[in-house]
This record gives C-alpha cells, sequence and structure tokens, in this order.
C-alpha cells in the first residue's frame, strides 16, 4: 500500500506539472501509458528436467512414448495466456525421464534453485519434472531449498503429443501458483489437475489416470485452483525450506541409505548385504512397520555396528511410532507419517549432521 501510495502521489504532482505547462497531450499519452502498466507482472522462472510432460510418441496417443524428448520451450507456444500471468524465463537443466532423477541432480536441482531464488528480479520457481519421483524430489527440495518464494513442481501423466495432453494446463496453473503471493512460505509444492500438494506428503497413487496424485495419510492438499485462481486452505506444520537446518548446508554427496522391503518367508540373511557400505537402512515392515524375530535380531546386530535403522510400513495409510515389542533395545526409529522413499531421504540428510539416534528421532517427528 505504501508504494502504491507514493506512485499516486508522484502522478499527481507530475499532473500539476503538466498543466502547468499546458502539455496536455503529452499528459494524456502519459497515463495512457501508466494505466497500460499499473498491473506489473511478477517474473518466473521455469527450470525443465524432462519428464512425461515433455515426452513423445504417436500422435494422438497417451502409451508407448519417450519421457524428456520434447524442449519445454515448444510446449509453452501451445499456452499463450502465460504471457498475461507473468514474464518467463526459461531455463532447461536436464532432459530426463525421472527414474533417471538421483541424489547429484537433486542437488545440481537444488543449487540452482537457490541461484535463482537469489536474484532480486524472480518472484518464484517452476519446475517441470516427471511424475514417477517427484515426490521424492519434491521432498529433497523442501527440506534444502533455502528460499521463501514459490517452488512450484508439476508434470504430466500424458506426452506432449497425445490427445487433449494434460501439461500446458498444468504449466499454466503452476505459473498462476508461483506468480501468487499466497504461495509465499508455503515450502516447495506441486500442482496436479487444479490441486495444490504439499511436498512432504504427496504420493502418486495411481499410474493412468491424469488425477494422478494424492496423499496417503490425507495431509497432502494445501488447496485448490480455479483456472488461475489460487485458493490456500492450509499451510504446512512441518519444517521446510529456510526453517530446515538442512536448507542452511552445502552438498556435494548425501549417505548411502538403502531399502529393505520385508514379505513373508523373508531371509534374514539378505540385510546384511543390503547394508553393506551402508550408512542407514529403512525397512518396509507389514502392518506398524513389523518383521520377523529374525528379521529383528538381524536388525539389532547392524545397529549395534552403526548402521542406523528406520521402520516404516509397507500399508499405504500408516503411521509408525517407535515401538517396543518390536523393538525392545530402542535401536531403530518410527517413520512417524512418512512414506518409506522420502523416510530414506530425510535420514540420508540427517546422517550428513549426526549419527545420534534420538537426535535422529527428533527430526523424524519435526520435518
Amino acid at each position: 500500500m505504501t508504494k502504491l501510495f507514493h506512485l499516486n502521489l508522484t502522478i499527481y504532482i507530475l499532473c500539476k506539472l503538466l498543466r502547468a505547462f499546458n502539455l496536455q497531450s503529452f499528459l494524456v499519452s502519459l497515463m495512457t501509458l501508466i494505466k497500460q502498466g499499473c498491473e506489473i507482472l511478477k517474473n518466473i522462472v521455469i527450470i525443465a528436467t524432462g519428464g512425461t510432460i515433455a515426452g513423445s510418441g504417436e500422435a494422438g496417443r497417451t502409451t508407448e512414448y519417450r519421457a524428456g524428448t520434447v524442449a519445454v520451450a515448444d510446449i509453452l507456444k501451445s499456452v499463450p495466456q502465460l504471457g498475461k500471468l507473468a514474464n518467463i524465463e526459461m531455463l532447461s537443466l536436464m532432459s530426463v525421464d525421472s527414474n533417471e532423477m538421483d541424489e547429484q541432480k537433486w542437488i545440481r536441482l537444488r543449487d540452482v534453485i537457490n541461484q535463482q531464488a537469489a536474484r532480486d528480479d524472480v518472484d518464484g520457481i517452476v519446475v517441470t519434472h516427471g511424475t514417477d519421483t517427484i515426490e521424492e524430489t519434491s521432498y529433497f527440495l523442501n527440506l534444502t531449498v533455502n528460499t521463501a518464494k514459490p517452488v512450484v513442481l508439476t508434470g504430466a501423466m500424458r506426452p506432449a503429443t497425445a490427445t487433449s495432453a494434460d501439461g500446458p494446463f498444468n504449466i499454466y496453473q503452476a505459473v498462476a501458483l508461483a506468480a501468487d503471493d499466497q504461495a509465499y512460505d508455503c515450502g516447495v509444492v506441486c500442482l496436479f489437475s487444479s490441486t495444490i500438494y504439499s511436498a512432504r506428503d504427496i504420493s502418486k497413487i495411481n499410474n493412468y489416470k491424469i488425477d494422478a496424485f494424492s496423499s496417503l495419510n490425507d495431509h497432502a492438499a494445501l488447496g485448490y485452483m480455479r483456472d488461475a485462481e489460487v485458493f490456500i486452505t492450509s499451510r504446512p506444520v512441518s519444517r521446510h525450506t529456510i526453517h530446515s537446518k538442512f536448507s542452511q548446508s552445502d552438498y556435494s554427496m548425501l549417505p548411502k541409505v538403502g531399502v529393505a522391503v520385508y514379505y513373508a518367508g523373508a531371509p534374514a540373511d539378505a540385510l546384511k548385504r543390503l547394508a553393506q557400505d551402508c550408512d542407514g537402512l529403512v525397512v518396509i515392515g507389514t502392518g506398524s512397520g513389523n518383521y520377523s524375530h529374525a528379521w529383528r535380531e538381524k536388525l539389532d546386530e547392524l545397529a549395534e555396528q552403526g548402521v542406523v535403522i528406520v521402520r516404516s510400513s509397507r500399508v499405504s495409510n500408516s503411521i509408525v511410532f517407535d515401538e517396543p515389542i518390536f523393538d525392545p533395545l530402542d535401536h531403530f526409529i518410527g517413520v512417524n507419517t512418512l512414506t518409506s522413499y522420502k523416510a530414506r531421504i530425510l535420514l540420508m540428510l540427517c546422517l550428513t549432521q549426526t549419527k545420534d539416534i534420538a537426535k535422529i528421532r527428533q527430526a523424524f517427528f519435526k520435518y
């Protein structure tokens, strides 16, 4: 409001001076220009990483395509309305299927986002990404990006060459969201099918519908959109971005954390082989993060050797707490409401700072 007051005062004084010098025609031209430019557009950087949104295949088909083969700049040409939402700057960082994303690519993407967000002339960032691993990438960014400016990830379930591709509209809404003040300090979010998701809680629940995302614990949706209108109905309470201790560090590599899946009859010896050269291990158990006596004994042995063990569940809608019956020696950490694969990310980041079980356990309730 202060800036608007000063702008109006300046215009008023300028008008008085112009009238005093009888420069009426110049005044009319000036007022026209001011009226046209009174609505200042935000500056949004779109960072392309590939995925189905940039995929191509036989014209019209939604299957049998190659991800990351179409330049996002070409997709933007099919959304001319973007120019009315924001000033767009394109940055093509990589062009890969999201199954090729790994820790090094996460770090590279995070560093580029931090560089762009540090610019005074950038108001928000959109990242185009494949849907298969977007929940992992977004959570890593949510913990490590050091900005409160909007960072929005989006993608598509249909390739760019499909009939009624969903990518262009998702990009349109993602840009509108990144340019909206409501998205400030919401952490990293994902935008799909007019729904705004928290990076911490989003999960891919469908592999053939365009409305493919939700939350396994009903916490993911932060709001929704109606065309370019943004409606934020809740904000994340877990620590993220500038509020995360992991956003203050530089990373060149991450500790190695493996994932072990328990099933009826699963041999415990496999744990030892999996844990070789690992600093930590996420166990996907049954029910409340459960497993056999043989597995518990082997996991206790690994914990005593210095491997940090986190318990999770294969049940889609679950909460895993610390459990004395399955962890009488208090060796392990329950994931709380995190999915197994996000728990792996949090554990990796925790291990860059400590191997203290009590401190890592606290992190699983804060992040």
